[in-house]
């Protein structure tokens, strides 16, 4: 078992080739794919490691929930007879990153609802989505697994004032939950009882990611049937060519441990959002300490880096990997000249193929391959794929911040920032994380920022808002090697939004989700500066683009 696929397309450094062969070998020594499809929990850690035998649920799930295809299918019909407009999903990280990628990628079927997905406290996005929808004519999924998310819960608060009907409430959430409870005490519409055995992060193929797409009439059959194909071509094979999913997680998980390890992605539409979702999976699975003695008891993972706008190829450190996600139907990608300019400067790239044509059959298998590769990664690197051991510390300083009404810290100056990027070149990175309501335009003047800093110091930049990213890169942050240096930005909304039954507000808790992010990325011993953004956001990180740009030139 040496040989890649040949749905892959791949240049690797010979060592990492070499390094991949040898850990194919010990693949089928060790017989690791049949004991990942036998859900043996001993291939990623000592027997009784919390977080494995009850994380394997993702490997069956679409086998499982085939059957219950039209059943969901039927329960979006259903929705949309009944005069449904809107969808509004309130969840974070898994609960709400899958149904993003959902929505950005296949839209609503004819007549069908409007998605929305909100996974932020901050006022502003709280009253976007308000303004966009009618309570009248608008169902709102409450998706959480553990069923006490704070941020997920306070939009249920908000909403549910707005709205008392219990018949414009969904909930999905594990069995035995307090969604469970609530959801019964205000009389929803529905619960979907999700599988246990599954993480947030591995959630995209079960009810987390399929009733959403039965309600905005996305065709729920041919996402399952994407993920059995993959899952097909995950399993073990007599042949001396290595499984989809099996090359995958070893050539990533190699090229990592041989310095490699920022995972980026060039992505061709309709499914260039599927980065976010892949972004918390690799990120939150792989960024932690490693007990394996290969890698000396030190922290690893795999950096993923999504929509960060195209540099010159000089622009990019020796730390990098490129992922080509490719529109196989399309005669001229319009990653093609700039993979292999990178090929030819001797950076490792990836390709792989998918037909724009089947949409959702291509994204159900993205979404199972890319769980099957992360796994493996995991096993690879020594890690447990399936915990997440740094994300409590930043939730516990944002009580104490809730709790404390901790202030604000000022924003930094000039030399701070300068002192923040100096040292910013490979393999450092620069995480620019923005507590402000998502939009476009603000979307565009980060990516500005990103290159700027990028082009001038060959650091890769990644971007996320807050809280969003706490429940996707934030164990990275902090549990990953220490290569982070960190740009939080923190707007104040112009109206705060109250949540019922709380003596706090939105913009509170943002505040303390933001406050108590700083303190734990600083008590890491991590590089972390705050700029506090002023009545407009957008031309505030414009101004501080070109602040950076002076700095840095």
């Amino acid at each position: 078992m040496t040989l890649a696929p040949e749905s892959i397309q791949a240049q690797l450094p010979a060592a990492v080739e070499t390094a991949v062969e040898a850990r194919l070998l010990a693949a089928a020594e060790q017989d690791i794919l049949a004991r990942i499809w036998a859900k043996d929990p001993t291939v990623f850690g000592e027997p009784g490691t919390p977080d494995v035998a009850n994380r394997l649920g993702w490997l069956d799930i679409a086998a499982r929930l085939t059957p219950e295809a039209g059943e969901l299918v039927a329960f979006g019909e259903e929705v949309r007879d009944a005069g449904i407009k809107d969808v509004v999903v309130l969840g974070m990280g898994g609960s709400s990153l899958a149904p993003e990628v959902l929505r950005r990628s296949l839209g609503s079927g004819d007549g069908f609802p409007t998605l929305h997905v909100l996974d932020s406290t901050d006022a502003q996005a709280i009253l976007d989505v308000e303004a966009k929808t009618d309570p009248g004519t608008s169902l709102y999924v409450v998706a959480t697994k553990s069923g006490g998310t704070i941020e997920t819960l306070s939009a249920f608060k908000h909403f549910h004032a707005l709205q008392p009907d219990g018949a414009h409430f969904v909930a999905i959430t594990d069995p035995g939950s307090a969604l469970v409870d609530l959801a019964e005490e205000h009389g929803f519409r529905r619960t979907f009882l999700n599988d246990e055995n599954i993480g947030g992060r591995y959630s995209a193929l079960s009810y987390f990611g399929l009733v959403p797409a039965a309600l905005i009439g996305a065709d729920v059959r041919a996402l399952l049937t994407g993920a059995e194909i993959a899952a097909a071509g995950c399993r073990p094979l007599d042949t001396k060519v290595a499984t989809f999913g099996l090359w995958f997680g070893a050539a990533i998980g190699e090229l990592a441990a041989h310095g490699r390890d920022k995972l980026t992605f060039l992505i061709d539409e309709p499914l260039a959002s599927w980065a976010l979702w892949v972004e918390q999976l690799v990120a939150e699975s792989t960024g932690k300490s490693s007990p394996n003695p290969e890698h000396s008891d030190h922290a690893v993972g795999v950096l993923p880096v999504a929509d960060e706008p195209l540099g010159a190829v000089t622009a990019y450190g020796d730390d990098r990997v490129f992922l080509h996600v490719k529109d196989g139907d399309a005669a001229d990608g319009v990653h093609d000249a700039r993979i292999a300019e990178l090929a030819a400067a001797g950076h490792p790239t990836i390709t792989v193929h998918f037909s724009a044509a089947d949409a959702a059959t291509e994204l159900g298998n993205l979404f199972f391959t890319a769980e099957f590769a992360t796994a493996v990664t995991g096993w690879v690197l020594g890690i447990n794929p399936f915990d997440q051991p740094n994300v409590q510390e930043a939730k516990d300083n944002t009580a104490k911040a809730l709790a404390d009404r901790t202030p604000a810290q000022p924003g930094a100056h000039d030399h701070e920032l300068q002192e923040l990027l100096a040292e910013a070149t490979p393999p450092s990175y620069v995480a620019i994380m923005a507590y402000v309501a998502p939009s476009d335009a603000f979307d565009a003047a980060i990516a500005d920022l990103r290159a700027v800093i990028r082009d001038a110091t060959s650091a890769t930049t990644t971007f996320g808002y807050g809280p969003r990213f706490l429940h996707s890169t934030g164990q990275l942050h902090k549990g990953g090697p220490k290569h982070g240096r960190f740009l939080q930005l923190v707007h104040d909304a112009p109206q705060d939004v109250a949540i019922p039954g709380e003596e706090y507000s939105f913009e509170v808790l943002k505040a303390a989700q933001a406050i108590g992010d700083l303190e734990t990325l600083r008590d890491h011993g991590l590089p972390a500066a705050r700029v506090t953004l002023g009545e407009d956001p957008v031309a505030a990180v414009q101004h501080l683009t070109e602040r950076v740009r002076a700095l840095v030139s």
